[in-house]
């Protein structure tokens, strides 16, 4: 962690209440309470202390989260973060090491509505294979 070219950065000296608004990539290592929301890239740092909602495009954990985490894209949880809360993402990854308390919703690229919309995938039987194994057992 660096170099940090390109992002702006929260240091671990930082403390903040309230709602952050992004727009390309944020760099968090110090501590925050109440909401995150942005179209951007988020990292949470290794000294990083976050108890917030979190709604953005990706997100990378090294630190501490504890809120539920809803992300357009990506989440990665790296080997000694923790997380605890409920995660939505179309992708995740989690690396060994990492704790992870809640319930996870991982929709590989398809939108929410599509899986709601009540369509249901075909349950086809054959049970005219199945006749004949049961009847050479009696």
């Amino acid at each position: 962690m660096a170099e940090h070219s390109g992002k702006d950065v929260l240091s671990s000296d930082v403390e903040i209440k309230g709602t952050i608004k992004f727009q390309k990539e944020l760099l968090i290592d110090g501590k925050v309470e109440g909401e995150i929301n942005s179209d951007g890239a988020l990292t949470v740092g290794e000294n990083a202390d976050i108890r917030a909602e979190i709604k953005t495009k990706s997100i990378t954990i090294y630190g501490k989260v504890q809120g539920n985490i809803t992300v357009s894209e990506r989440c990665e949880l790296k080997s000694k973060c923790t997380l605890q809360g409920d995660l939505k993402a179309a992708r995740l990854i989690i690396e060994e090491g990492a704790t992870f308390i809640g319930k996870s919703e991982v929709s590989s690229g398809m939108s929410v509505k599509a899986a709601s919309s009540g369509s249901r995938p075909e349950v086809v039987r054959h049970e005219e294979s199945a006749k004949p194994a049961f009847a050479a057992r009696g």
